[in-house]
């Protein structure tokens, strides 16, 4: 509609990359506003914020607007799938959260992108597949009345009634006698917030030990990223119907978080991680091998290799919690999660590339991908190990 094509064909990646600017600065900020605000408002303001200024890109009068817009947008959508999946492991039980956090939230966020090409086949109207993909934000408004606030936010806070009358309910609702005090007043002293020790950036460098597996780490998170997003993003170039492979893409996923989850249950977290990024990156680097009129199979190794890099990623998050002691832990992850978001912003140029080669893109990814599976292997195991709760206790570098 803007003629990005010719000398503006570099605005088309540069949208996708300031999407995820947005979702780079939404990550910072979510964590800090939802420990501060509580986690239930910040969920609902973010989707009405993902909701709201999704729909005022429906009106956009240029690329510009589009993608100022867009920008916001990603800030939104970070925002609200963090500080869900904060509030569920935070209010579910032991046994459901494990669940919860590992196929719960990968499985519907799967459902969620194949919903997208079936969506998009049927509309082929951007403003109105917008407006399709914005309508069912409208649906989580009921649920204000049904998601409550994270007892453990409001205890953190002394806020001891409101969590008591949550626990009440929880356990009149599931058939459980609940003692009618809670929380009497020596349990109220107990629990007060106590001062922890306060962590820099720089604790993450702190000695050669530390120092080699934060910066592992975050190449690990970096190229994966690039790999996942470079793939996901990559379905328009495949041979045959876009919005097939789009969907397949997306069907993918499933098996490769169900996997995941039974790997990390029974089997080392390196030889797994290092086991998936090889088969990810070394099938992506066969495509280039592949004849033109064997469509079929280019596509099949693409898919295998979005199997991989997806389950890889997703026990990455799990891998990186064990590796670091409790003082730096949340530093660790963010700094993590921020590396990967750099790598999402740049994946759109990879696939940039195509136009320049059809299989530079893949030869990149794949070779990346299978460099970090040799990476994975020089990290300590942590399966097995109580998680670290201070630096002498934290694992050597192989």
């Amino acid at each position: 509609q803007w003629n990005l094509v010719c000398e503006d064909d570099w605005k088309a990646p540069l949208t996708t990359s300031l999407f995820f600017v947005g979702v780079l600065i939404g990550s910072f900020i979510s964590g800090q506003l939802s420990d501060r605000f509580g986690r239930k408002n910040i969920l609902f303001l973010t989707m009405a914020v993902q909701t709201g200024f999704s729909f005022l890109q429906i009106f956009s009068t240029s690329w510009e607007m589009f993608t100022v817009l867009f920008l916001i947008v990603g800030m939104g959508q970070i925002s609200n799938y963090v500080v869900a999946f904060i509030l569920g492991t935070e209010i579910l039980g032991k046994s459901v959260r494990i669940l919860f956090s590992t196929l719960g939230v990968c499985i519907f966020f799967a459902i969620g992108y194949m919903l997208l090409p079936l969506f998009a086949y049927f509309i082929r109207d951007w403003r109105m597949l917008l407006l399709a993909l914005t309508v069912p934000g409208l649906f989580c408004i009921p649920l204000w009345w049904i998601i409550p606030e994270s007892p453990r936010w409001l205890i953190s806070q002394g806020r001891y009634k409101e969590a008591e009358a949550i626990i009440q309910k929880a356990a009149k609702i599931n058939g459980i006698p609940a003692p009618s005090v809670l929380f009497g007043t020596a349990e109220m002293q107990d629990s007060k917030p106590q001062q922890q020790q306060k962590a820099i950036l720089l604790d993450l460098f702190r000695t050669r030990n530390i120092a080699t597996i934060t910066i592992m780490s975050l190449l690990l998170w970096f190229f994966t990223s690039v790999g996942y997003f470079g793939l996901s993003l990559s379905t328009p170039d495949w041979h045959g119907n876009a919005y097939v492979n789009c969907f397949l893409s997306a069907v993918i996923e499933v098996p490769a978080y169900v996997i995941a989850w039974l790997l990390l249950r029974s089997l080392p977290r390196r030889y797994s991680l290092s086991g998936t990024f090889f088969l990810g990156g070394s099938v992506v680097l066969f495509i280039q091998l592949v004849p033109a009129e064997l469509n079929v199979l280019s596509v099949g190794l693409v898919m295998l290799g979005k199997f991989g890099i997806t389950a890889a990623f997703s026990m990455l998050y799990v891998y990186n919690v064990e590796l670091y002691p409790t003082v730096v832990r949340n530093m660790a992850v963010g700094a993590t999660s921020t590396a990967s978001r750099l790598g999402s912003i740049i994946a759109p140029y990879f696939v940039y590339l195509g136009a320049y080669n059809r299989f530079l893109p893949y030869i990149l990814m794949g070779s990346l991908t299978v460099l970090i599976g040799i990476i994975t292997l020089f990290l300590p195991e942590s399966y097995g190990n109580p998680l670290p709760e201070s630096f002498e206790q934290m694992l050597k570098v192989k």
